[in-house]
């Protein structure tokens, strides 16, 4: 069978007994990156065992040995660098075919850093998204800060600490955002605050550790009328833009229609 398993994100105590026996008795270990792991294992007093890559370069190109190997009877274990394989890392692909193959797959739950942060963050909406990695690109984030306007609940995503301050630029300073980092380690931060006020908090600091960012639009304050036709009238001057540019901007930032604001300008 094919073994998930779940390691720890930070603190080592967080491998279970059933993780630390399967990691033991697996008869091959498929690894996001086999030196990683491997002092995992050194750590937790497991002796060294076969262990082959398995990441999102080589995933396709491996699938088709591992399938084999899992076919002739073999017990393969399945971990990636920290939490759980196949959310946010590779391994869905193997597991949507060896389901497709008739392979039994199990996995051996434990850490997520998604889960760990949504706990922390004291949000109490029943319903929640969980995007993985925030995209590169502009027009990509922006695409999505789209979706998580839209969305009822919280939007969970994973973000790099190098580009945590461009991303926060990029949302309604008003949105209601939990950050969290370094989860389980000894500077483990749980930060809760407006867009806006997140970034003045890391404007002067060095960000490290990769961040959870939990947006939850829909909890902030509608913005009244004056406010929105302030902002129309601060992009305007600060972008040298036209007025319909800066209500476009507005309306889209702030998630009210552009006919409505234009309407207040026009009267205002």
């Amino acid at each position: 069978m094919l073994i998930l398993i779940a390691t720890p994100i930070g603190n080592l105590g967080d491998l279970s007994p059933r993780a630390q026996e399967a990691l033991q008795q697996c008869d091959l270990l498929l690894c996001e990156d086999t030196r990683h792991t491997g002092q995992l294992l050194h750590l937790a007093g497991i002796k060294a065992k076969e262990k082959r890559s398995l990441h999102k370069f080589n995933e396709a190109e491996r699938e088709e040995e591992v399938i084999q190997l899992l076919h002739a009877g073999k017990a393969v274990g399945l971990v990636s660098d920290a939490g759980t394989p196949g959310i946010a890392d590779p391994g869905a692909r193997l597991v949507a075919r060896c389901h497709a193959e008739g392979i039994k797959v199990s996995i051996i739950p434990g850490p997520c850093a998604f889960v760990a942060a949504y706990a922390l963050s004291g949000y109490t909406d029943e319903a929640f998204q969980f995007l993985g990695f925030l995209p590169k690109t502009r027009n990509e984030r922006s695409k999505l800060f789209d979706k998580m306007r839209e969305y009822s609940g919280a939007s969970i995503v994973y973000e790099s600490p190098y580009r945590i301050k461009e991303t926060l630029t990029e949302v309604d300073p008003q949105w209601e955002v939990v950050m969290v980092r370094e989860l389980t380690k000894i500077h483990e931060q749980v930060v809760r605050a407006s867009a806006g006020e997140l970034l003045q908090q890391l404007a002067d600091k060095e960000v490290k550790g990769e961040c959870v960012l939990i947006f939850s639009p829909s909890k902030k304050e509608k913005p009244s009328l004056e406010e929105l036709v302030q902002q129309v009238h601060h992009v305007r001057e600060s972008f040298s833009c036209s007025v319909k540019e800066a209500i476009e901007a507005v309306a889209k930032a702030r998630g009210v229609s552009q006919k409505d604001l234009y309407r207040l300008i026009i009267r205002g």
